[in-house]
């Protein structure tokens, strides 16, 4: 699942005879299709075949304001400098159905999201051109809208304690987009990610590990002909079961655009983007009815470091209900005769 805030989207642009106001539609610059907390503990492990209900609460938030120095379309030099702040609330509401077939010796799943939900920006921000001519502007905006129709196909295997799976994902655009409004949780273009993950999972201490890459190829945004770069990202997460249904841990990750944003909308040129990031997590199993059982997980992340990208925090909760394993069968008595 990801969340879009439209970001840096102010009215000026440098032309070659000095400075003049044009719309300098940077609309994906620094803003990637994935989000950070996507995959966490547990990522790689097979889970029990049958129907899975999700619901997640998302909360994100993003500024910036320091100096930032790039290259126009036409290779003029400029620089800005922009106080940014955003937030985004999502309620993301997910089925899965997992196969109990064996395909390549492996568990499929097949997942598919949506979600309503609130978005905000606001900009305040000036552009200084070569000749040291500045223009400034405000700009807000705020909309309750739907995000893109999510989906995610994936193969997870089992070796004792060790979990492998690979991954695709994408989104179908939902139509909500609006290319005049700062504010939109739906992209306007599709995007596929694709990638590779590990568990290691341990029942009897009760260490766990996940870590999950990937690649994101996104397609160009028709509204803005604005194209994102290929991003490369890295979630990894590290618990400790404390008791046979509570875990507690940290995750973070790492997220580097490898290419340049393109496009005749790529007035900030390349733009590429990158960011670390850090939080704690704990999850809780709650047994239901019988047969079936629930999951609640919290975490939490905030970036330690970024480039092109606002400065972000992001809260996560999620409560799954999925069939439950079948419990160990009790040890047979032993029966003396003599």
């Amino acid at each position: 699942m990801a969340v879009q805030i439209r970001q840096a989207a102010l009215v000026v642009a440098l032309a070659a005879s000095g400075f003049a106001a044009q719309p300098a539609l940077a609309d994906s610059g620094g803003v990637s299709f994935w989000l950070p907390g996507i995959f966490g503990s547990l990522a790689a492990v097979p889970t029990v075949p049958g129907w899975a209900y999700s619901t997640i609460y998302l909360h994100l938030q993003g500024n910036a304001g320091a100096g930032q120095n790039f290259v126009t379309s036409n290779g003029v030099r400029g620089s800005v400098v922009a106080g940014i702040n955003a937030h985004a609330d999502a309620l993301v509401q997910g089925i899965t159905y997992t196969s109990p077939m064996p395909v390549l010796g492996g568990q499929a799943a097949f997942t598919v999201l949506t979600a309503p939900g609130n978005v905000g920006v606001g900009i305040d921000a000036s552009l200084t051109g070569p000749r040291g001519n500045t223009i400034s502007g405000t700009a807000s905006d705020n909309r309750t809208t739907l995000t893109d129709v999510f989906y995610q196909g994936s193969l997870k295997w089992n070796q004792g304690v060790h979990n492998e799976m690979v991954y695709v994902t994408g989104n179908i655009p939902s139509g909500t987009y609006d290319p005049i409004r700062l504010a939109n949780l739906s992209f306007g273009f599709p995007a596929v990610d694709a990638g590779a993950g590990y568990t290691y999972l341990d029942l009897k201490t009760g260490h766990e590990f996940s870590v999950v890459g990937g690649l994101t190829y996104s397609f160009m945004n028709p509204f803005l002909q604005y194209q994102n770069g290929i991003d490369f990202h890295v979630e990894w997460a590290a618990s400790q079961f404390i008791s046979k249904n509570v875990q507690i841990g940290v995750a973070g990750y790492f997220f580097q655009q490898l290419t340049d944003d393109t496009g005749p909308g790529a007035k900030l040129g390349g733009f590429r983007g990158r960011a670390i990031g850090l939080g704690p997590q704990i999850g809780f199993i709650i047994p239901l009815s019988e047969g079936y059982q629930g999951y609640l997980n919290v975490r939490g992340y905030k970036d330690l470091d970024v480039e092109n990208r606002t400065n972000t925090w992001t809260a996560w909760v999620t409560f799954a209900v999925s069939p439950a394993p079948p419990e160990p069968a009790a040890p047979k008595p032993i029966v003396r005769k003599y």
